[in-house]
């Protein structure tokens, strides 16, 4: 009897432990209401900026690629990476050898023309100009002797040009960043023995902005600059270029290559090839009210919010301004410390 009197009552104990469980989650769940089905915000003020945001590298304003016009003997390379280089500095040079023999003997060549023609000139036809001729035949006879003379004339000049182009030069100051062949005593083309040399006074970081977002930046705009390698940094420079002509990105995609002038490089902190993002302010707004972008839906052509108030949900109508890729600015519809719902509770 004992027995059967303690295992009642250890089942009504249970029962009332159930009962009161579910007394108190009803109770909290009526408590908490509307309010806790959802993810809700704050309508606030605050200042709002729109921005183009791209990436990008680090790139010289000044860069040039230097190549020899011919193929020949590589005879004397004067630089290293690295070095510092002056406007019109000799870098490299090929065998003249072959060059040189051949202008030495068009320079006889036009001495044998020059005399030729100084003497059918002046001996044969004394010293008459071909529009002086007496005769059709003296005048054509006179203006071939000439054309002659120009053409060994032309002959020399080229041949010394070739001579001289077989010395490369920059044509600016920098630093020679890469050299394709730094050896010399090897034959090579101009294809394989390329010079890069930059000037490293003024650099650029060069992005690719998508072509949606084009018509919002110019020239002139200040641009903010975070590089990779200087994570604590921002650097603040102007827009120097948007191409006119749009590129096909990797992606398959429509951009326009921009470029932003960034600051002194004194220290040579910028170096090439360095990696980071820019982003340009294109509109902004102050002390406005402001919503996250997840709030806002449409409908009907009408954009809507849901307003949580007195635990009961009711649906507004907004007209909206400015908008980020977060946030959304209210200008009608809604008053700041209102809850909107953003998200319903998983």
């Amino acid at each position: 009897m004992t027995w059967l009197k303690s295992r009642i009552t250890k089942k009504l104990v249970i029962g009332l432990i159930v009962a009161v469980v579910a007394i108190v989650w009803l109770v909290n769940a009526r408590a908490g209401g509307q309010a806790a089905k959802f993810e809700t915000a704050t309508v606030a003020r605050k200042d709002l900026a729109q921005a183009v945001s791209a990436s990008g590298k680090v790139k010289a304003q000044e860069q040039v690629d230097l190549k020899f016009q011919t193929s020949g003997l590589l005879t004397w390379v004067g630089v290293e990476e690295g070095d510092r280089v002056k406007k019109w500095q000799a870098i490299a040079k090929l065998d003249t050898r072959e060059l040189q023999k051949t202008l030495e003997k068009y320079l006889i060549d036009y001495s044998g023309q020059r005399n030729d023609f100084e003497e059918t000139w002046r001996v044969t036809y004394g010293g008459k100009r071909p529009e002086q001729a007496l005769t059709d035949t003296v005048k054509r006879i006179l203006e071939k002797n000439q054309w002659d003379l120009q053409k060994a004339v032309l002959d020399v000049e080229l041949k010394d040009l070739a001579v001289r182009l077989a010395t490369l030069t920059t044509p600016i100051d920098g630093i020679v960043t890469h050299i394709d062949t730094p050896y010399a005593g090897i034959n090579i083309t101009p294809a394989t023995a390329v010079f890069s040399v930059a000037n490293p006074k003024a650099m650029l970081f060069k992005a690719n902005i998508d072509e949606a977002d084009v018509t919002k930046v110019k020239e002139g705009q200040e641009a903010t600059v975070a590089l990779d390698a200087f994570p604590e940094e921002k650097f603040t420079g102007k827009i120097s270029k948007v191409n006119f002509e749009a590129i096909t990105t990797k992606g398959g995609g429509t951009a326009f290559v921009t470029e932003v002038l960034l600051p002194e490089n004194t220290d040579l902190r910028f170096k090439i090839g360095l990696n980071g993002e820019m982003e340009v302010a294109t509109a902004k707004r102050e002390n406005v009210l402001v919503v996250p972008s997840e709030a806002v839906y449409a409908k009907n052509g009408t954009n809507y919010v849901k307003v949580l108030a007195d635990d009961k949900v009711s649906e507004v109508a907004v007209t909206t301004g400015l908008e980020t890729d977060q946030e959304i600015e209210i200008l009608t519809g809604l008053t700041s410390g209102q809850k909107v719902i953003t998200s319903e509770k998983k």
